[in-house]
């Protein structure tokens, strides 16, 4: 699966020593391209993935990813996994990223809803 998003947050990177050697994973927030809708998803990337020229906030990114879920003491807990990040535009850029408008377009001019 592939999305297109703004990168909002870079949360601290995670290291450790496992059975198979040392590991690093680092999860970012991300939000959502739509609009109208936007999503935010805390996305993992793990080892040689991790890239930090593109890792900036503001970044808009191409995330490829895989989504798993597994069961732990009867609760489960869902991942989304990147495997492929790809800068789409850079917010150090000469161009500054055009606004996102997060209002509802009216429609339906009969639609009292609140939102």
């Amino acid at each position: 699966m592939e999305i297109k998003v703004q990168l909002i947050q870079v949360l601290p990177l995670q290291s450790g020593e496992g059975k198979n050697g040392p590991w690093k994973k680092q999860d970012i927030i991300v939000e959502t391209l739509n609009r109208q809708y936007p999503k935010k998803i805390c996305v993992s990337i793990w080892g040689d993935k991790i890239d930090d020229s593109i890792l900036k906030i503001g970044n808009q990114l191409n995330v490829a990813f895989d989504i798993e879920s597994r069961e732990y003491n009867g609760r489960w807990y869902t991942d989304v996994r990147a495997w492929k990040i790809d800068l789409l535009q850079s917010q150090q850029s000469d161009e500054p990223l055009p606004p996102i408008d997060y209002e509802a377009e009216e429609d339906n001019p009969d639609d009292d809803l609140p939102f």
